[in-house]
């Protein structure tokens, strides 16, 4: 038997429900691993060995009947640290909030318990999710497994790098203008953003409440589709959650109308990111399916029209921290300095950057030329993708213009470290399902490939994904985690 650590969710699952091996041994190995490699990779903030190694026995009591009942029995899986959780720190990756532990688990960690999943542990992410790199966490900077000098994108680079590392099958992150997608495709795992409303917000820290989504990061989209399946549906804690049940496009089974969008083939596409995502392209044409070019013309203003909403929401959200209620609290001589100095002390640059921006936009004089306008474009992307969906089944597109860079290079070029989410931002402004999946490597470096589908679709879409993984290359180990 290979190691059970580089086994997939539904290879353990089916282990596991089968008596051939125990959950406390599945956990074992993937402690071990984690401990043989986060040390380089630093994708962890928290494990919870003890709690894992508690649920695993109990699982280990399970009948067989139980076992198969429940999809995710016997899988460990880790928790992107803006999740709360009752027996876990929630930092946010943020100094303000310390080591605070929630008083209950967010929606979809009690979905992950019920289907039967064994969470091992809280990762690493940009503070607050806000963030391209994963470089911008108050614990530090998580690495690259392909090449640890390299990031793993953000902000959920912690849950993408562990998955990636061989540490845990499974991870949940949450992607508000990319970042599930954005690292999936830097370090060469899968990653679905459902559509917005289809898996509760309930218990994720807020960033943007508009653009937050939870979703899974796999090794392969068959395991994305098992847990998606756990963690979606309607939850009355969360008043943007949706009780429509999924759609399918025409032509579920193929082949396919897929639209490319010619906007997203233009300047600043790296040769190497283009050369495999065309070659993908041409394999979906050997198999028949037909790709028809489209325009998204507003997709231009979609980075400009995020860091307008996406900032001033998260202006809004950040302000309960203020050092009364819970986290940090710093000392002043009165009330007000007590809270500016605890803001000062506690939020990161990168989050003082965007409460900053989003406070300008939203404040007087300027809430309608700048907030409004962007809200404005926004429902002109959304149009742009209604339109295209009248006439194609799916849209693909490189899910990211380059490969994973390296840590601090664009640290002093924000406007280039912000166009990194392009092809990705306006997934989310629209609200409907995106994944990105491995194509392979390029030079070296993991390459990802975007498939966009319309609101609701998203089991349309994980399944004709699934059905095209057959024309992506293999992805090997990361080298630099081998060991």
């Amino acid at each position: 038997m290979a190691e059970l650590w580089t086994l997939s969710a539904a290879q353990l699952h089916d282990l596991f429900a089968a008596g051939e091996v125990t959950a406390e041994a599945i956990v074992e190995a993937h402690l071990e691993r984690i401990q043989a490699v986060d040390g380089s990779v630093r994708a962890f903030l928290y494990v919870d060995a003890d709690g894992a190694r508690e649920t695993a026995r109990a699982q280990d009591r399970w009948t067989p009947k139980e076992r198969q009942e429940h999809p995710l029995s016997g899988v460990p899986v880790a928790l992107k640290d803006n999740i709360v959780t009752r027996t876990m720190p929630t930092t946010a990756g943020s100094k303000i909030l310390g080591r605070f532990i929630s008083p209950y688990d967010a929606t979809v960690v009690d979905k992950l318990h019920a289907a039967g999943a064994i969470v091992i542990g809280k990762t690493n992410l940009d503070e607050f999710a806000m963030g391209s790199s994963t470089e911008h966490s108050a614990f530090g900077s998580t690495f690259n497994p392909w090449d640890l000098t390299r990031v793993p994108g953000g902000s959920s680079g912690g849950s993408a790098a562990a998955v990636a590392a061989r540490m845990v099958p499974v991870a949940l992150g949450s992607d508000t203008g990319g970042s599930i997608r954005q690292p999936a495709s830097y370090t060469g795992v899968v990653g679905f953003k459902p559509t917005y409303g289809r898996v509760s917000r309930y218990g994720l820290i807020a960033f943007a409440s508009s653009l937050d989504q939870i979703g899974p990061m796999t090794r392969s989209v068959g395991d994305a589709r098992r847990v998606f399946e756990a963690i979606q549906g309607y939850d009355r804690q969360d008043s943007t959650s949706l009780q429509s049940g999924a759609w399918a496009p025409e032509g579920t089974s193929g082949p396919w109308r897929i639209g490319i969008p010619k906007e997203y083939f233009g300047e600043g596409l790296d040769p190497v990111v283009r050369q495999l995502v065309e070659a993908h392209l041409e394999g979906l044409a050997q198999q028949g399916h037909q790709l028809v070019e489209i325009s998204l013309p507003h997709s231009v203003y979609a980075i400009a029209a995020y860091y307008l909403i996406a900032p001033a929401e998260a202006s809004s959200n950040l302000s309960r921290y203020d050092g009364v209620r819970y986290g940090m609290r710093a000392s002043g001589h009165d009330l007000l300095s007590m809270y500016e100095t605890t803001r000062d002390e506690g939020f990161g640059d990168e989050v003082k950057r965007r409460v900053l921006l989003g406070t300008h936009a939203l404040s007087a004089g300027y809430y309608d030329q700048y907030y409004l306008t962007a809200q404005k474009v926004r429902t002109r992307i959304r149009e742009d993708f209604e339109r295209a969906f009248s006439i194609v089944d799916y849209i693909v597109t490189p899910t990211t213009p380059d490969r994973a860079f390296r840590l601090g290079e664009k640290s002093d070029d924000l406007i280039r470290m912000y166009l990194g989410d392009i092809y990705t931002v306006t997934a989310n402004l629209a609200g409907i399902p995106g994944i990105s999946i491995p194509l392979g490597l390029g030079e070296g470096l993991p390459v990802g490939v975007q498939w966009l589908a319309p609101t609701l679709a998203d089991e349309a879409l994980l399944g004709a994904v699934r059905a095209v993984e057959s024309i992506c290359q293999p992805m090997p180990w990361p080298e630099e985690v081998q060991q």
